[in-house]
């Protein structure tokens, strides 16, 4: 059975930097700055997100006494954070999770995938709601969505096309007899399996937030 995930106090100091990031306040949730100390510190983003808020209303004392110490001072908390991440043995499981079984699924969203390394399991769950926003024939570079996609995601509009190609494979309802043989076929499947049965405004929630990581 998975453990919870286990908090260390260590980690107050690389959040806060992260909340005093500018603009200062709270990040969303899948924000470059969230998922990057999410995956160093293998704890997920929602996690991070909900201790972030309790910097943000100065929760406890220990808060409080970590936010009067730095909040004036970036330069000497970035000292404190560099000392803690230059440790010997830090983001080691032995020292910081002893005993927790790593849940991977958020980390594996965000890296390349072996089939195409200009692309992410994060990017195709954006274009899988974006394919439940099109019909077939709207599926090319020239519709405004897949541009703004494309934009997103910095790829070719033709890239965003032949994904969505793709993902007409993984679709039950179109009942394709042709097959297309692309590498992505199995990625996109994997995707369609976790979302593509789903209530798509689930998929639309999660897509949504997924595109602060690009912007």
């Amino acid at each position: 059975m998975t453990r919870k995930h286990v908090w260390h106090d260590d980690y107050w100091l690389m959040l806060m930097q992260a909340y005093l990031k500018k603009p200062t306040g709270m990040k969303p949730t899948y924000s470059r700055t969230m998922v990057e100390l999410s995956m160093e510190l293998h704890l997920p983003p929602q996690m991070l997100h909900k201790r972030m808020e309790q910097i943000a209303n100065l929760s406890t004392p220990r808060i409080k006494r970590i936010w009067n110490t730095y909040c004036q001072k970036p330069k000497q908390l970035e000292r404190a954070v560099r000392l803690l991440r230059g440790m010997t043995g830090f983001g080691a499981a032995s020292e910081f999770y002893e005993g927790v079984e790593v849940e991977e699924t958020f980390e594996k969203d965000f890296r390349p995938l072996t089939e195409d390394d200009r692309l992410t399991p994060a990017m195709l769950i954006i274009i899988l709601d974006l394919y439940f926003q099109l019909t077939p024939p709207t599926m090319v570079p020239q519709t405004p969505e897949v541009q703004d996609v494309a934009r997103l995601l910095k790829l070719k509009a033709d890239d965003v096309c032949q994904i969505l190609e793709v993902m007409q494979q993984c679709d039950p309802y179109l009942n394709r007899q042709a097959v297309i043989l692309s590498p992505l076929l199995l990625p996109c499947q994997q995707v369609w399996q976790r979302f593509g049965n789903e209530d798509q405004s689930v998929l639309a929630a999660h897509a949504n937030e997924l595109k602060a990581y690009f912007k």
